[in-house]
């Protein structure tokens, strides 16, 4: 008989999750046979999420690409035929040498998102290759730069409250995010605190599965969070619930913000959000007498025009009622602000060429359809870790632009993607266990290894030996595309940062992962005594000459953004752009808000294409409340569609009292080319009021039944 060997190696999940799990890889005579968590990991405690459990399937699924290929049918026909790496190589610098020569180095765009979480093969992985081509930046702002913004602002780049700290908390306010489908490991420590007598409170405009484990389920209108949050400042000033004593010692502008939420009562709140006066009450002095108290902010809070501002003044409370001065008090942000990452070693913005233009990625397709005015028309794009043709807004103008004959494009991709299918060269990208990488957690303060540990199937190569063979082609010569990707791990992380006390490649790579010294569970508290990473070290309320600006990914910097134009000093309610109150025109056409989390089974779109994941997910589904649905005669099952200037997309209709009158729910993930249209076919590319983010949740649709 045949010896069999069996190995075991540590892993770390690469998708786009704050839970970043530590996983362990289960090897079998060099093939991926199982992927567990680890066990040893005290905030991922060897859980899986449903996407996640049985990984290693996703690995060798039979639609996965396994060599490079180029198209020999209409674009987004799918028809491809197999070629070479060189020969797919030398097409793609050819072809953009050529564009270079004649339009010049911005008439190429990459365009990448969190597809994959490492430092070494995700989001930045590409930056340094187009910074050095010259090519036009990519802003990519899709999740957070909104909430960035408005946390640094107020508090500066502090990861807040340690998400295992709210095991201490006494009151828990989950704002904007249903941690249950997207953040599943803290929800569990939030259950233990509820479980010790914590009051668990969910903010949001619907039901969700977090909501109704939640203790209070509030549910504000869409977009109306800020209003909630200025009338609760306006009660705790006026009963006298604010810790005055850190508000004096550790805060600025308090005077300013109290002149101001005198006139945002509850009464004033009440009419913008739906709630009911006396419940904004009640929940203001539990919030501001319930000590300690934490707040974890959702990135869904900022996707309405008045985002950024609902923010400011979220992030305003702890200070305001002193929370911070607790372990487990205070507010949750992204931690990975105190990250020791060196992300201009990453993407070295050094080489950006002076006058170099920037695209936002939320408006790749006007810039591909020619809606922009652009002096230099975009010839070409490349495309990795990400979807835009289902997860960009406006997916109509994406796909008219990717259509045209004149735009050569390039995708890595682990499947014939709904982008991909649009590609001119197709390139087989490795997966998880395939290479070697350090994976990005935004949620945690865990720095987290995974190990290549198999070959990749057929011809597929990691993203970073992709570019690295760009690099060679193109003839860069700068050390960044000569390093292994253990050479980039030692240079990708401030390793003589004090967070990385005791913590080196070597400690990660026998253990698995690691937590940054940063303080434990049971004594961190940050701003105990102020000590915000602000320029006066105070929690700012107010900023005098505050300007807009977008935070770069995960920049773990203070100063030096490009400030934009002024922004209102202090926080206030910011209205929405599409709703029947704001926009009454439109909604004579468009009545209904559209909410579109992020599902259940899918992870963004990845998985939407595997059957079992699928099956577990369900077919799309349209949530509508038994008023409107009576209105249109839909009943429970119906196919419907919905719809707005944008586009469409078609779903099964859910009547059900989980929305209020006016929503209509619909989750994001699945793929265009398995369904009739997307979530993000009806969505608007316009900006919220800070950093750039996007519109997901401020969009007017109507529903009607399918024909």
């Amino acid at each position: 008989m045949a010896s069999v060997m069996k190995t075991s190696h540590h892993g770390g999940c690469p998708h786009d999750c704050p839970d970043t799990c530590s996983m362990v890889f289960e090897v079998e005579n060099g093939k991926l046979t199982a992927v567990r968590g680890n066990r040893e990991h005290p905030m991922t405690r060897g859980g899986l999420c449903v996407k996640l459990k049985d990984y290693e399937k996703r690995h060798y699924h039979p639609d996965r690409l396994l060599h490079p290929m180029r198209r020999t049918g209409p674009k987004g026909s799918g028809q491809f035929e197999q070629i070479s790496w060189d020969e797919a190589l030398d097409e793609i610098t050819t072809r953009w040498k050529a564009i270079i020569d004649e339009y010049g180095p911005q008439a190429i765009i990459p365009y990448s998102y969190l597809g994959h979480q490492g430092l070494v093969h995700g989001l930045n992985g590409g930056d340094a290759f187009f910074n050095k081509m010259g090519a036009t930046v990519c802003e990519r702002t899709f999740c957070g730069e909104g909430s960035c913004t408005a946390w640094l602002l107020t508090v500066g780049p502090t990861a807040g409250v340690d998400p295992e700290s709210y095991i201490h908390s006494k009151y828990i306010v989950i704002w904007g995010c249903n941690s249950v489908s997207t953040n599943l490991h803290h929800w569990h420590i939030v259950k233990e605190a509820q479980k010790k007598g914590a009051k668990v409170v969910v903010i949001d405009p619907y039901r969700s599965r977090t909501a109704k484990e939640a203790d209070w389920h509030i549910a504000p209108k869409p977009g109306t969070d800020g209003a909630l949050a200025m009338a609760m400042m306006h009660v705790i000033i006026e009963e006298g619930l604010q810790d005055q004593d850190y508000v004096d010692n550790y805060t600025e502008g308090f005077a300013d913000l109290a002149e101001r939420v005198k006139s945002r009562p509850p009464e004033w709140a009440a009419e913008i959000t739906g709630l009911d006066a006396d419940l904004i009450r009640q929940f203001a002095r539990e919030y501001a007498t319930s000590q300690p108290s934490a707040i974890r902010l959702g990135v869904a809070l900022e996707r309405n025009y008045g985002g950024g501002q609902a923010i400011r003044a979220v992030t305003c409370l702890p200070a305001l009622t002193g929370a911070w001065r607790h372990v487990g008090g205070g507010a949750t942000q992204f931690p990975v602000w105190e990250h020791p990452y060196k992300f201009d070693v990453i993407s070295r913005p050094d080489l950006i060429p002076e006058g170099t233009r920037v695209i936002n990625a939320i408006q790749i397709g006007r810039a591909l359809n020619g809606e922009m005015d652009l002096d230099v028309p975009i010839k070409s794009m490349m495309c990795w870790n990400a979807n835009p043709v289902t997860q960009a807004a406006e997916t109509d103008k994406i796909v008219e632009g990717l259509m045209r004959e004149d735009l050569f494009m390039v995708s890595a991709e682990h499947f014939l993607s709904d982008t991909a299918s649009y590609a001119d060269i197709v390139l087989p990208a490795s997966m998880g266990a395939e290479m070697e990488d350090m994976i990005l957690s935004w949620g945690h303060l865990y720095l987290t290894y995974n190990e290549k540990c198999v070959e990749s199937p057929g011809e597929a190569l990691p993203n970073n030996e992709i570019f690295r063979r760009l690099a060679a082609k193109m003839g860069y010569q700068e050390d960044n595309f000569k390093w292994s990707d253990s050479e980039c791990l030692e240079n990708y992380v401030d390793w003589d940062a004090p967070a990385c006390e005791g913590i080196d490649l070597a400690y990660l790579r026998e253990h698995g992962f690691a937590k940054l010294n940063v303080g434990t569970k049971d004594d961190r508290a940050p701003h105990k005594a102020g000590n915000f990473p602000t320029p006066t070290g105070k929690c700012h309320f107010m900023v005098e000459g505050a300007t807009n600006f977008v935070a770069p990914p995960f920049r773990q910097m203070y100063e030096g953004f490009q400030p934009g134009e002024p922004i209102d000093s202090l926080p206030d309610y910011v209205a929405s752009r599409e709703t029947p109150e704001s926009n009454p025109e439109l909604a004579q056409k468009y009545p209904l808000n559209i909410i579109s989390p992020k599902s259940h089974g899918f992870l963004n779109s990845c998985y939407a294409n595997i059957e079992d994941k699928i099956q577990g997910q369900g077919e799309q589904f349209v949530m509508i409340n038994a008023v409107d649905a009576d209105r249109r005669n839909i009943q429970s099952g119906d196919q419907v569609r919905v719809f707005n200037d944008r586009g469409g997309f078609e779903g099964r209709a859910q009547i059900t009292d989980d929305v209020s009158a006016g929503i209509v729910v619909a989750s994001l993930g699945y793929w265009r080319q398995l369904n009739k249209g997307t979530v993000n076919c009806v969505s608007s590319a316009e900006f919220v009021d800070m950093g750039h983010a996007p519109t997901f949740t401020d969009n007017l649709v109507q529903v009607s039944l399918a024909h």
